[in-house]
């Protein structure tokens, strides 16, 4: 038994990093999983990847900035499999900006692709789970720099702290249909977006991770797939009645100096 069987999940921006991460551990929990992402090529990999190992996937094409397209992302799920039982929001944009320097159109897109895209799919996927009477769980992926962050993260910063407040708000309105709504602020992860990043702003090296790693308290990033176990918990009937946390999974103690 698959702490997953049988469900549906939806990952949005899924087709690579820690949401690829986070399907693969859905697939081999028993899940029937859809991942969305604007690029097919990435995403049509992974569904022949899931699928070649037994699983059963498939990819939706979708500009998750688009709220029309995030709501469809859902809207084609539940077409293909009759419902939507999970939902995972793990798109994100990280490009740089500071409060002096970021301009409206960088801050639209932050908000775009970090609050409205989870906001108009779940308002999708929560929407099914009430026609349908059934209880469902979501779980959005979050950052640890919604706390504060550095300098050049405003617009990630602002965003991602405004789904923290959506997380909670929509887990308390909809704690009576059993619907379960967590959060998860990731720290520092070694993905490839997180790679693309480093090195286009950061002029960093292919050594980066090492360095990185260095001085990090547990010698390492931290990894897409130990967030995936830790989200399908989340997403599983194994984590009980909670609903409404939002959870550190960081290496670096909030509050805690030197």
């Amino acid at each position: 038994m698959g702490l997953l069987d049988d469900k549906v999940v939806l990952v949005n921006g899924g087709s690579q990093g820690v949401g690829a991460a986070i399907a693969r551990a859905a697939v081999r929990e028993g899940a029937v999983v859809a991942v969305s992402g604007r690029r097919p090529e990435p995403g049509e990999a992974l569904v022949a990847e899931l699928t070649g190992d037994g699983g059963k996937a498939m990819f939706v094409r979708a500009d998750l900035a688009d709220a029309d397209q995030a709501r469809a992302s859902v809207a084609r799920v539940v077409e293909a499999y009759g419902r939507v039982d999970c939902l995972v929001n793990s798109a994100g944009l990280t490009s740089r900006g500071t409060l002096l320097d970021t301009t409206p159109e960088l801050f639209d897109q932050h908000i775009a692709i970090n609050l409205k895209a989870p906001f108009f799919a779940m308002q999708a996927a929560v929407a099914d789970m009430v026609r349908r009477e059934e209880p469902g769980t979501v779980v959005n992926i979050i950052t640890s720099s919604a706390h504060g962050g550095q300098p050049f993260l405003a617009p990630y910063v602002a965003a991602k702290a405004g789904l923290i407040g959506l997380t909670r708000n929509a887990a308390h309105a909809h704690r009576w249909d059993r619907i379960r709504i967590n959060g998860l602020n990731i720290g520092w992860t070694a993905t490839e977006g997180e790679d693309a990043t480093q090195r286009a702003f950061h002029a960093a090296g292919d050594d980066w991770r090492e360095q990185a790693a260095a001085r990090l308290p547990m010698g390492k990033l931290g990894q897409p797939d130990e967030i995936a176990d830790f989200v399908v918990l989340l997403l599983s009937d194994r984590s009980g009645v909670v609903t409404g946390s939002v959870i550190d999974w960081d290496q670096n103690v909030l509050g805690g100096l030197d």
